[in-house]
């Protein structure tokens, strides 16, 4: 018989580097278990399975300090299996939303663009290339491994579908300016959208730095996605995406659906899935509560600063990354070629 350490040779919680969640209470787990067996999307077998869906959802927009709507009664938003479906989501949004809008105004539409940071996890690269999106890079510095927000800006041109910035990018860790890029394209006029890719920061900030405004409270912002399997502390692989308002999620990409006995709307990349890991979601939110969430995200981002700090002043490594309310580190030696 094989065990989970026999496929992989090693133990589960080795896992740093992909920063995946590798610990649940007994009580999710038995949850999760028995939502194994069950088809997520058969909503009309499993209705309490998109109940709990849209509350996770509803939770989560409010985190990001969603608009409410009165048309709408909960926030706009998904789960997906791992954030690099929801970034094709929200990539397909923003290229639509452009395109949609290049047509009405009998301009063509042929050449959209993307602006980002080179440094952008592979999802990204994958998103542009999969659906003909030209990439336009804001290159990394010697002393700089986020984007730079007025070299973005500069970027933008008419054919510009978005900018990506990143909360918690994959290198260092560091929160992007997310409020300085918006500034600037509200400074020039510019209704050029804003997603957020808050997989690794999404579930961190809110708690740690309330303060730092970084998502819905800025007007350029139309989109964030969030991985549940992250800081959202459950097993791989949730992820969610929470859109501003209805209308940046164009109807083309809304699939209404009934031939598994019920009427429902559709709009992600993939189909059927068991109801596990949206059911890990909801009592990790349930159980912990905002003042749970706090209580762990700050105790990470202490300890990484512990961490820095020895790093930097015992050992002699040269910190890349930078504290503050971020949970994890960068580090090299003086020596090496990257510092």
């Amino acid at each position: 018989m094989w065990t989970a350490a026999d496929m992989n040779g090693d133990v589960c919680y080795y896992s740093l580097a992909s920063f995946v969640t590798t610990y649940m209470e007994d009580e999710a787990e038995k949850l999760m278990h028995d939502g194994l067996s069950k088809n997520f999307i058969d909503y009309e077998e499993y209705p309490q399975s998109a109940e709990i869906q849209n509350r996770c959802v509803n939770m989560i927009g409010k985190l990001f300090h969603a608009p409410t709507h009165e048309e709408e009664e909960h926030s706009i938003g998904t789960s997906t299996v791992g954030s690099s479906e929801a970034i094709m989501l929200a990539t397909l949004a923003m290229k639509k939303k452009w395109a949609n809008e290049r047509k009405a105004a009998g301009k063509p539409f042929d050449k959209p663009n993307l602006v980002m940071n080179a440094a952008v996890q592979v999802c990204w690269e994958k998103a542009a290339r999969y659906f003909d999106v030209e990439e336009r890079f804001v290159y990394c510095t010697q002393d700089r491994y986020v984007i730079d927000p007025v070299q973005a800006v500069d970027l933008v041109d008419e054919n510009t579908i978005g900018i990506c910035a990143i909360l918690g990018t994959t290198y260092t860790g560091e929160y992007e300016d997310v409020k300085a890029i918006n500034d600037l394209l509200v400074g020039k006029g510019l209704e050029t959208p804003i997603h957020v890719d808050a997989a690794s920061g999404g579930f961190v900030a809110p708690f740690v730095k309330p303060d730092l405004e970084w998502d819905f409270r800025l007007p350029r912002v139309v989109s964030i996605n969030v991985s549940g399997h992250k800081y959202g502390l459950v097993y791989p692989g949730v992820g969610w995406i929470v859109w501003r308002s209805p209308e940046y999620l164009p109807k083309e990409l809304v699939f209404n659906i009934n031939y598994l006995g019920a009427d429902q709307a559709s709009f992600t990349l993939n189909f059927s899935k068991g109801a596990s890991q949206v059911i890990g979601q909801y009592y990790q939110m349930i159980r912990l509560g905002k003042r749970g969430y706090r209580n762990i995200m700050t105790n990470l981002t202490r300890i990484s600063d512990y961490f820095s700090t020895v790093l930097s002043k015992r050992l002699g490594f040269i910190i890349m990354s930078k504290g503050g309310g971020r949970s994890f580190v960068t580090y090299c030696w003086a020596s090496s070629s990257v510092c």
